[in-house]
């Protein structure tokens, strides 16, 4: 929940195109893979920056975000590019009353015919946290990190009480950032209406979850910025993880005990160790 004053577009956008370009930086996000996508539920103005309207139906009622504002990246556009062109890369949807359909804004610039083709499950994890909290803000960020995608490939730590348990004690940071441990989803077709439940589902306990064999989708109540950084931690975590595999697993990591010692330490409730 965010407090007035409350962030404007041009402020909003900027954040979109700075988390956008970091992902980026990071190997998480080649060529045009990941989305991203805000849901805002004070008043914002589009036509300023996007002036042409269009009408469609929405993938599932959303009736209680009556005037939600999403701001949503374009299908096969490139995050890192968002910083630099915002509009070109970018649509505004404001819901209409009853949540069936939206009034889509884009610019003159627009590269893209529609959204992303993921926006089903934004769209529903959005509907779910907002919902069920009462939030006036929420940014979902999906990115294919190169390590943690990887890890997915290998049985073992598709299993999420062994992938969390290696994963989280490379440095303390990470039991901080991610307490309740990431999520883990077995392969489902992209765009489909299994994962997008299953997003919706594992949503609900972790703020990050992986996608098998795909990549992650992360969730904020606080910036879309903050969404960006649980993407690096895990996948610094996974960095980790990986260069220990490479050289026989010599490396222990910290132990249960050290970790809760941080987590104590800190006031953190951690669900993992």
């Amino acid at each position: 929940m965010l407090e007035a004053p409350y962030p404007q577009l041009d402020d909003l956008l900027t954040m979109m195109g700075e988390a956008g370009r970091h992902l980026a930086e990071i190997e998480a996000c080649e060529g045009a893979a990941g989305n991203i996508s805000i849901c805002v539920r004070w008043p914002l103005e589009p036509r300023r920056r996007f002036p042409i309207l269009s009408p469609i139906d929405l993938p599932q009622p959303v009736p209680e975000l009556a005037g939600a504002t999403f701001v949503v990246s374009g299908s096969g556009r490139r995050l890192r590019e968002i910083k630099d062109d915002p509009c070109a890369n970018l649509a505004c949807l404001v819901v209409n009353d009853g949540g069936r359909s939206a009034n889509v804004y884009t610019s003159p610039q627009r590269r893209f015919e529609r959204v992303t083709s993921e926006f089903n499950s934004h769209l529903a994890v959005h509907y779910d946290q907002v919902t069920a909290t009462g939030t006036n803000f929420h940014a979902i960020i999906h990115a294919q990190p190169l390590r943690l995608t990887f890890l997915s490939h290998i049985p073992r730590y598709q299993d999420e009480q062994y992938l969390n348990t290696h994963l989280l004690r490379w440095q303390p940071e990470a039991i901080i950032n991610l307490p309740e441990g990431i999520g883990f989803i077995p392969f489902c077709v992209p765009s489909s209406s299994e994962l997008m439940a299953a997003n919706v589902e594992c949503l609900r306990k972790h703020r990050l979850v992986i996608w098998a064999k795909h990549g992650v989708m992360a969730r904020s109540d606080i910036s879309v910025k903050r969404a960006a950084d649980l993407v690096e931690y895990a996948e610094t975590a996974a960095k980790y993880e990986y260069l220990n595999l490479g050289i026989g697993e010599i490396g222990e990591g910290l132990d249960a005990q050290e970790i809760r010692t941080i987590a104590d330490t800190f006031h953190i409730q951690q669900r993992v160790f």
